[in-house]
């Protein structure tokens, strides 16, 4: 894996001591009374709130992780002994999915982290290297998700806005079937490249044979070759891809003529037939003009999975740099697809965007990371 996230502190181990005691209410967690056992475990962690008369309020994750390493020894009102199992129980009941939440607070603190609830969508907060609770403001926002939960592009962007604006790194900690956990680093992007050349000349004769389409004029290859490493040389010819003409086309660098009959094809004919023969077209356009506009050379990405591998120069002389999948605005994702994305990208050192274009027709982009904290 690669990436660290941040500043994020390891602290040192904490020294055994013997358990504090506590109050368990059902629904608001738990209460240490003792002031002098309150201070001790808000000390050793920045656990709970500190209340008037200095008891100590503590959430039910935080409850559940003192429970479970001995540091705490529960009663509720009727003073019967409440013991880790219950408590597990209890959580899962009161909120859907309380128990995967609670493997990700538990593999937070175990990592020496401190660790508070969060408000609204996201699920905790996570302070900076040498901060203390609550003096220093967060800086860290995870969300929890299950493996098998499909993630809305929607939600994505909604909690990276929230996260960004409000100044925090946002992490995904998705928990797979065996309660194994991943985190992802998620935030805005917008990639760049080097190549300012646009098409231009022509145009150029080329054929139209079903799905892709075919330059044969000498001059028409090499220009095209040397302007924007357009398609793939195949021989003397030079194929482009539906999506590379599409664009060449609405540039006017390409007349096109129809490979079977050799009638001219116009551009709104040809839009149709494309689309018949790739659904996703006009999806991916947008992303595919915003990348040439920004100085890139977008190449196919099938090789890796994805619709576009994209290069910062020369594509003879370079290796891609990003790896970019296109999705509509009200997609869903499942995350199996998201991690082979990302973990390929990362395998061959390359960065994974998700790009799609809102309604004011300008591409945005969304990379994720996956990384150990």
């Amino acid at each position: 894996m690669t990436g660290e996230p941040g500043d994020l502190a390891a602290r040192p181990p904490i020294a055994r001591t013997a358990p504090a005691s506590g109050l368990w209410r059902r629904d608001r967690g738990s209460l240490v009374l003792s002031s002098g056992e309150a201070s001790q475990i808000h000390g050793r962690g920045y656990y709970g709130s500190v209340q008037s008369g200095g008891s100590l309020q503590l959430d039910p994750f935080e409850t559940l992780y003192l429970v479970e390493t001995e540091r705490l020894t529960l009663r509720d009102r009727r003073g019967r002994d409440v013991d880790f199992p219950s408590l597990l129980r209890m959580v899962h009941g009161r909120r859907r999915g309380g128990d995967l939440r609670y493997l990700v607070y538990r593999d937070l603190r175990q990592r020496g982290y401190v660790v508070r609830l969060a408000s609204g969508p996201l699920d905790f907060a996570v302070l900076p290297r040498g901060g203390s609770w609550p003096k220093t403001p967060s800086r860290y926002w995870v969300r929890c998700l299950s493996e098998r939960s499909r993630v809305r592009l929607s939600d994505l962007v909604s909690w990276t806005e929230q996260a960004t604006s409000a100044r925090k790194t946002l992490l995904l900690a998705v928990i797979d079937e065996e309660s194994d956990l991943t985190y992802y680093r998620i935030g805005w992007v917008r990639p760049r490249g080097s190549w300012a050349r646009r098409p231009q000349g022509g145009p150029y004769p080329a054929l139209f044979l079903g799905d892709r389409i075919t330059v044969l004029d000498t001059k028409g290859v090499s220009e095209l070759t040397a302007q924007g490493f357009y398609g793939c040389a195949v021989g003397r010819r030079l194929e482009l891809s539906l999506l590379e003409a599409l664009y060449l086309l609405e540039e006017g660098i390409l007349e096109l003529r129809d490979g079977a009959r050799g009638q001219g094809v116009p551009l709104e004919d040809f839009r149709k037939r494309a689309q018949r023969v790739e659904r996703d077209l006009f999806q991916r356009l947008p992303v595919y003009r915003h990348l040439r506009a920004s100085g890139l050379i977008p190449k196919t990405g099938f090789k890796y999975g994805t619709h576009f591998r994209a290069y910062e120069r020369d594509p003879e002389a370079t290796h891609a740099r990003y790896l970019i999948h296109t999705v509509a605005p009200e997609e869903s994702l499942s995350w199996p697809e998201v991690s082979r994305g990302v973990r390929l990208a990362q395998g061959v050192r390359k960065e994974f965007f998700l790009a799609w274009t809102p309604v004011d027709g300008t591409p945005r982009y969304l990379q994720l990371e996956r990384i150990r904290p």
